[in-house]
């Protein structure tokens, strides 16, 4: 993924996207490297510059937590960009080995079923879809799988007529993957993922090396289906008790609105093949 340390790609990265009048600097002639040198990071945290460099360099492996919110203020990072900046100073031993189930439960798998109005499906860190129900299956229909929201914007064709606002979809993924991959850098699927992606997508490795870490929220987006057309959905995502790898987003439409309805048509075409798979069997019972 990287020829540097995370920590190091991470500072660098962020360093590299700030200007000196962001942090209040003045900006004398021309500059041989983009963004922040690193001894004006040095001098806005308050520490040396031999340790900003070592530790950049990722030879400081154990900062303190009072440097490191030094350096978090010196970047201008938010209390997620933060969290992540703290994660990726962890060693191994000091993360977590288990992050719960590897399956979907049943009982998650039974409740999105029930939801008859709602899309609703389980990701993975690296945004594979490991569950969901009918009508989610049924939304992302134009797809060639309904398997990682990432190949999925990046990839597949379908993406970019689905998504209408493909750029902000774009960088959301990679802001997930990219806060996925803080909790559990040797994530074998999140490397193989981000490597996959990189090689189909300059786009992706564009973004992927921007350093942007966001979790999945609650916000609205715009989709348009290739039969129901546009789609104005409101959707949350929450964190899977047991299993906190896991991420359950649902998908939810006004009350008596167009979305509303385009849902109830989707709703219905699901349903179809499963009552003409129910017919068969008597069929074949008469035909005898």
């Amino acid at each position: 993924m990287s020829n540097g340390t995370p920590l190091g790609d991470f500072l660098r990265a962020r360093r590299e996207a700030l200007k000196p009048h962001d942090v209040g600097l003045p900006e004398h002639g021309r500059r041989r490297v983009p963004g922040l040198r690193r001894e004006e990071v040095a001098l806005l945290a308050g520490v040396s510059s031999d340790y900003y460099i070592r530790l950049e360099q990722g030879r400081e492996n154990s900062p303190s937590p009072q440097v490191l919110d030094a350096v978090a203020q010196a970047l201008k990072l938010d209390t997620e960009a933060t969290d992540h900046l703290n994660r990726l100073c962890l060693t191994a031993s000091q993360r977590p080995r288990d992050w719960g189930e590897t399956d979907v439960s049943q009982q998650l798998l039974q409740l999105m079923d029930g939801w008859d109005h709602t899309p609703a499906f389980v990701v993975g860190p690296a945004l594979d879809i490991m569950a969901g129900n009918s009508l989610a299956t049924a939304l992302h229909k134009g797809f060639d799988q309904f398997d990682n929201l990432a190949h999925m914007v990046f990839v597949d064709p379908a993406g970019r007529d689905f998504y209408q606002e493909w750029e902000r979809a774009a960088h959301s993924c990679v802001a997930e993957i990219r806060a996925a991959y803080g909790h559990d850098p040797e994530s074998a699927r999140i490397a193989e993922v981000v490597a996959e992606l990189s090689a189909q997508s300059e786009e992706f490795a564009g973004i992927w090396k921007m350093h942007d870490v966001k979790s999945k929220s609650q916000e609205g987006k715009h989709l348009k289906h290739p039969q129901v057309g546009d789609l104005h959905i409101k959707f949350a995502a929450f964190t899977v008790n047991g299993a906190p790898h896991q991420q359950l987003v649902v998908y939810q439409a006004e009350p008596a609105s167009p979305t509303a309805a385009a849902f109830e048509t989707l709703r219905a075409m699901a349903t179809q093949p499963k009552q003409a798979q129910a017919t068969v069997p008597d069929l074949a019972v008469n035909e005898q």
